[in-house]
Parts: C-alpha cells; sequence; structure tokens
C-alpha cells in the first residue's frame, strides 16, 4: 500500500483521539473518508497530492484508529467537524483546503459552515446535501441507501446483527449501493477496514453516526439552509453511483455554495478506490487553482 514518507500521528483533542498521516509540504489540505472505510482509502490519492501540498488523512470519530466516546450527540457532523478543526489547530494550521468523501464529505460541509474562516477552499464527494435527501427522501433513493435508516435504529440492534458477521455487512456496503466489487479495492486497504470494522467499539460509532444524522444534523442543517459556503468549492461524484443515478449531484449544491465548481469521475460511489488516478488529477487541478 502507499503513504511512502507519510508519518503517523494521535492527536488528543477535546479529549477524543484523532488518528491521522501526515506527508508532503505546501499549502495545506485535510482529506476525510466515508462509511465503511477509514483514512487508508486515501492511500493512492494522497500520494500525489503530496507532491505539492501538506496532506493529512484522518479518521473520523467512531471509525478507524480515532477514538469512540458515548452517545449519539457526540456523532453529529458539528463534533466531527470540531474534531478535525482541532485537529488542524494542533498541527499548526489555522487555515486548509477542505476533502471529504461520503461521511467525510458531510463533516467536511458542516466544517465549512460553522468555520469559514478555517476552509480555504471544499470538495464534498459523491454525496447530496443531507437534509435536501432526507427532506425529499424518494424510493429509489430510501431502498439504494436503506443503511442509512437500518444504522440508525435503536442500540443493540444494529450492533447485534453486524457483529454476527461484520465482513459480510460492510462488505455488502462496499459492493451493493457502492457500485463496486472487492477487487476494486486494494487488498491491504481492504484488510485495513476489516481490522477497523470488526471491533465492537466501531461498529457502534458508526451506527452513533447514522443515529445522529436523524436526531442532530438534520434540524442543524435545517436551520442553515439559508446560508452559503463562502469558499470555492468542488462537487466531485462518481458518474456512475446511486446519487448520480436519482439527482443531478452539482444541482442540490447550486444555492449552497458561492464558488462552484463539479467534476463526474468514472465509477460509482467508491471513484476514489475504483479510479485513483482520475481522482487524484481532478483533485489536484482544482487545488493547484485556489491555492
Amino acid at each position: 500500500m502507499d503513504f511512502e514518507g507519510f508519518e503517523r500521528g494521535v492527536a488528543d483533542v477535546g479529549g477524543v483521539r484523532i488518528a491521522y498521516r501526515r506527508g508532503g509540504d505546501g499549502p495545506p489540505v485535510l482529506l476525510l473518508h466515508g462509511f465503511p472505510q477509514t483514512h487508508v482509502m486515501w492511500h493512492a490519492v494522497a500520494p500525489v497530492l503530496a507532491q505539492r501540498f501538506t496532506v493529512i488523512a484522518a479518521d473520523l470519530r467512531g471509525y478507524g484508529d480515532s477514538g469512540t466516546p458515548e452517545g449519539t450527540q457526540s456523532y453529529s457532523f458539528r463534533h466531527m467537524a470540531q474534531d478535525q478543526r482541532a485537529l488542524m489547530a494542533h498541527l499548526g494550521f489555522a487555515r486548509f483546503h477542505l476533502v471529504g468523501h461520503d461521511r467525510g464529505g458531510r463533516t467536511a460541509h458542516r466544517l465549512a459552515l460553522d468555520s469559514p474562516e478555517a476552509v480555504a477552499s471544499l470538495t464534498v464527494m459523491d454525496i447530496v446535501p443531507t437534509h435536501l435527501l432526507l427532506e425529499g427522501l424518494t424510493r429509489q433513493v430510501a431502498q439504494a441507501y436503506y443503511h442509512w435508516f437500518f444504522l440508525a435504529q435503536p442500540a443493540p440492534f444494529p450492533e447485534t446483527m453486524i457483529g454476527h458477521d461484520p465482513d459480510m455487512y460492510f462488505e455488502s456496503c462496499l459492493t451493493g449501493w457502492g457500485s463496486a466489487t472487492l477487487d476494486d479495492f486494494d487488498p491491504e486497504a481492504l484488510n485495513a477496514y476489516r481490522t477497523a470494522w470488526r471491533r465492537p467499539e466501531v461498529i457502534a460509532g458508526m451506527c452513533a453516526d447514522y443515529r445522529a444524522a436523524l436526531a442532530h444534523d438534520f434540524d442543524l442543517d435545517a436551520a442553515d439552509l439559508g446560508r452559503r459556503v463562502p469558499c470555492p468549492s468542488l462537487v466531485m461524484y462518481g458518474a456512475d453511483g446511486a446519487m448520480a443515478r436519482a439527482y443531478d449531484v452539482p444541482g442540490t449544491w447550486a444555492d449552497r455554495l458561492d464558488d462552484m465548481r463539479s467534476a463526474a469521475v468514472p465509477g460509482g460511489h467508491f471513484f476514489i478506490d475504483q479510479h485513483p488516478k482520475e481522482t487524484a488529477a481532478a483533485l489536484m487541478a482544482f487545488l493547484r487553482d485556489v491555492a
């Protein structure tokens, strides 16, 4: 697996342990992963960006090697965003470029709303706004993204069911609505995901993440429907993914981002794993333009 030249680190930010890797030199870029992965998803993209930028790839709370605090509210995107801003401050970066896929993209959007002074640019990958998805839920999206509502059920129901065979469940996510096959994932990366998601506390953290989306994030986003992210922004999405089939993905962001560009990348939801070269090229082009 790549990440050659990257160092590992763990920071205590507000009592929560956040694990990360850091490499490269130049303007800072923070990469945030999504469900059910870890920062390892960036293994083939981060080294390319590190040729020009200081790259930090971090695990969200509840995922990978980061901490797993108790309670549903602890997993709101606001709390996740506070972790990541505190991590970057800990590393000496008050302002940085921000890239997030899936849950990391939702965390990134919340960070850009809550702390616009800290975000030099925003990239969200293969998501539509949380409030829009939930408020206007269609049967097509509900079927494809059923896991939102399964994982959000009260504990210990989903945790118990997943815990009987974590690999089967999470791999079904990668290959089901993800529009991928296991062969699309680097074997070492896949082993890193399995190591993380087999831990009961990580299963619980991921479920709490989805509970928080319904219990807290929807209301936080509803309160901010009139606000726009002011920095340059890129909306990336998998051309063959469930979101592209259900939505005009850039169109869903048009009234939320002041300075928006968009890029479709071959592949489905996990296009970073499927097409890392194309992903890195599109990201590099955007970041070089706005840095």
